[in-house]
């Protein structure tokens, strides 16, 4: 994807210098939630500072978790477009390798998980509700697959736009 002109805003970046979220996430808890929260869309337990797979307290609060206000807002943090002949003909297993980067995730970061996989004139896009996953997932990829990876990470929007492409 060299000499593409990019998205407004987003400029590539390398692998080994992705920045930190130093960046207000509108999605992030203006201050802590009440312990213990859970969240009524999917069931993650907010304690301990932090959401976690863990079973419903009694008398718990009701929010909905970062995650899920994401996907009911249709707003991803993260995009992965994979494409390619390699990809076109190894699509199920790719696929199938990209699940399975995020159930690892998920099962420690509730936050982060596909919304959606998606066919599109350019590839396959894959939209995460984090930039971490989406990062983890394009790593994934060209760790098991090489290709061409890149980053595009919009600060002013706290989102994250990866690339493989074989």
């Amino acid at each position: 994807m060299t000499n593409q002109s990019h998205p407004a805003g987003f400029h590539p970046i390398r692998r080994d210098r992705l920045p930190l979220e130093t960046v207000m996430d509108s999605y992030k808890a203006k201050g802590k939630f009440s312990e213990p929260t859970v969240c009524p869309d999917c069931g993650a337990v907010f304690h301990a500072g932090r959401w976690q797979w863990l079973e419903k307290p009694k008398d718990a609060h009701l929010e909905v978790c970062p995650a899920c206000h994401r996907v009911r807002d249709h707003f991803p943090a993260g995009y992965v477009l994979v494409s390619g002949e390699f990809f076109a003909k190894h699509e199920q297993e790719i696929l199938q390798l990209i699940r399975h980067r995020e159930a690892q995730e998920k099962a420690e970061h509730p936050l982060q998980r596909i919304m959606a996989i998606e066919k599109t004139k350019h590839g396959t896009e894959v939209t995460t509700t984090d930039v971490h996953l989406a990062r983890g997932i394009g790593e994934a990829l060209h760790h098991a697959y090489q290709g061409e990876l890149e980053f595009h990470y919009n600060s002013d929007q706290n989102r994250l736009r990866v690339s493989w492409i074989r």
